[in-house]
């Protein structure tokens, strides 16, 4: 099958390379070269490196709303598009370029945690169960028909991070059976009294809220491994907090209170029970073991770690 592909990140690099052995992927879309980082470099996607190496002809249109796109994605020739972690909404001019329509590899169960960020947010919200979607592609968010759809577990202590590569190559693998097996698959409307919303990341989703409970305070810091990070305050410097478990042990401590849980051990007070940082970095600082950074920074028992202020 002729398909044009649309992706920019890693996440998408498993289902191009099932692409390119598959079947005859006739042009690559992919978002701009964008500085990234701290010295601001000129940064070129994944995708586009993978495309080229390929052989495959690159657009990287910064804006598929501008005039002239559908035109020029039509003289691709593509039967099919296949849209993954792409990061711009195709309007359906663009949609209905290829003769059989869109396809979108949605790293969810959709109708829930619909928009960019779906790994993240249902880690946060402590989902036990995720998967991959596809799905034939309308003008709205993460609205269209499904075709496929393939659950699998979140780990107990699966960081986003962790999670994204296990959905990945299942995309792909979903991709090859949807286009396999799309003349007799029938499209099942989605029930949108059950959507959920997955909106991009910011900063401030990573600030630690020490009067919830420790569990939910866990499941935000595995979410927001590897971005933004979570985040609390240790004596006016910023230290975020990359894993960490939950201590059932019961505490009168205010919030925020470094407690005793053991020999050697100390954890943080919460609104329920105790968090217990496993990995941390300071400001400026390497990662380092939450006892290093104990001791580096000479708190104990008592100490307090405060929240972000807003």
């Amino acid at each position: 099958m002729r398909v044009l592909f649309y992706g920019t990140p890693a996440f998408a690099l498993p289902t191009l390379e099932a692409l390119l052995a598959a079947h005859h992927v006739v042009g690559v879309v992919t978002q701009p070269d964008r500085p990234a980082g701290r010295g601001q470099r000129i940064t070129v996607p994944p995708v586009k490196e993978r495309a080229r190496a390929a052989g495959v002809p690159v657009l990287q249109p910064p804006r598929l709303r501008d005039p002239g796109w559908p035109e020029r994605l039509t003289e691709l020739g593509a039967e099919i598009a296949v849209v993954v972690a792409f990061g711009q909404i195709l309007p359906k001019a663009v949609l209905d370029v290829p003769a059989r329509g869109s396809i979108n590899i949605h790293a969810s169960l959709l109708p829930r945690y619909r928009g960019a960020a779906p790994i993240a947010w249902a880690i946060i919200r402590g989902e036990r169960e995720t998967g991959i979607t596809t799905f034939q592609m309308d003008p709205g968010m993460d609205t269209g028909d499904m075709l496929l759809r393939e659950a699998t577990p979140i780990g107990p202590g699966e960081t986003a991070e962790e999670l994204a590569a296990r959905l990945a190559p299942l995309g792909a693998a979903v991709i090859l059976r949807t286009l396999a097996d799309l003349d007799a698959l029938t499209p099942t409307p989605q029930d949108h009294t059950q959507a959920t919303l997955a909106p991009r990341l910011k900063k401030e989703d990573g600030w630690l809220r020490l009067h919830e409970p420790a569990k939910a305070l866990v499941d935000r810091v595995r979410g927001c491994n590897p971005w933004p990070g979570a985040v609390l305050t240790a004596a006016t410097n910023r230290l975020l907090i990359w894993r960490a478990v939950g201590v059932p042990h019961p505490t009168t401590a205010a919030p925020g209170t470094l407690v005793t849980t053991g020999p050697g051990a100390t954890a943080v007070a919460t609104g329920e029970g105790l968090l217990l940082p496993v990995e941390v970095q300071p400001e400026n600082r390497k990662a380092m073991s939450w006892e290093d950074f104990l001791r580096g920074a000479r708190l104990g028992p008592g100490d307090r770690l405060t929240e972000i202020a807003s």
